[in-house]
């Protein structure tokens, strides 16, 4: 990989991550854009991309470093309130990454074969549009907090982010649609969506770390990685900022123009590959 390669993918990654638009989608996309083919069927690219996602993650545990400080309660001695809303939290997010970890690990072939057709990625990522228009929609009696959700709310939400196993599928999308599908505010259904992303994200590298150690000598630029590593994650911080404001001072339909730009760009991406 160029560094010109590692800079733009490091700023599509990081800028796409946690805005509802599917960053594996891009990544799928976007190198056949440029004429970059070559990068789909290089063996570093996703190695690449794996060192990428734990700049976003740091990213997420920078921003949301409150709560998960706010979890370390669980493992005090003294039972209390707090230690109790922490205990069950941690279990509830743990039962929420189940789906994701599971089906990821069964599906981790196919999603790979996925990986090489910007085709079914630009037809995912209309799919995406449509999913963030039309479930874009309030609850009557919209919670404000996650105290109040139950093991089968959050497993529907943990099924949802497996979505976002297909690329062109937003992980933050899919979970918030299902976070406002349970009865959470739109700013809570994102906080909620992110906490469960921090263990998958981490838990995806983690399990791909012993495959890149395997990779060949030279297949990837270790410290072009860190420095990509580094641009995603501050372009990711930035992202969660924005859009965590930008629900929060939203009442209804705050994720439309994300799934006009989703329609756009795949509608625009089907378009180049098949004329």
């Amino acid at each position: 990989m160029s560094w010109l390669e590692i800079i733009v993918i490091a700023i599509i990654q990081g800028a796409t991550e946690f805005f509802p638009v599917s960053s594996l989608g891009h990544a799928v996309i976007v190198p056949g854009l440029f004429g970059w083919e070559a990068l789909q069927s290089d063996p570093g690219f996703l190695a690449f991309l794996i060192i990428l996602h734990f700049g976003t993650a740091i990213a997420l545990l920078l921003y949301f470093w409150r709560d998960w400080i706010g979890l370390l309660a669980a493992f005090r001695p003294q039972k209390s309130a707090e230690s109790q809303r922490a205990r069950r939290l941690i279990f509830m997010l743990v039962i929420g990454t189940v789906p994701v970890a599971v089906l990821g690990l069964a599906f981790n072939h196919a999603i790979k074969m996925l990986f090489a057709t910007p085709i079914v990625a630009s037809v995912f990522l209309i799919a995406n549009g449509a999913l963030l228009y039309f479930g874009d929609r309030p609850a009557r009696q919209a919670r404000s907090n996650l105290d109040a959700i139950t093991i089968r709310q959050v497993l529907f939400v943990g099924f949802m982010q497996c979505l976002a196993l297909i690329p062109g599928i937003s992980r933050s999308g899919a979970s918030i649609i299902g976070g406002l599908m349970i009865g959470l505010t739109e700013a809570e259904a994102a906080h909620l969506s992110f906490l469960l992303a921090t263990p998958a994200i981490f838990g995806a590298g983690v399990l791909e770390i012993p495959k890149l150690m395997r990779l060949e000598h030279g297949v990837i630029d270790i410290w072009g990685a860190i420095a990509g590593a580094v641009i995603a994650g501050v372009l990711a911080f930035l992202s969660i900022v924005i859009l965590m404001a930008w629900l929060k001072g939203r009442n209804l339909h705050a994720l439309r123009p994300f799934a006009g730009y989703c329609a756009v760009a795949g509608f625009g991406s089907l378009v180049f590959y098949l004329v």
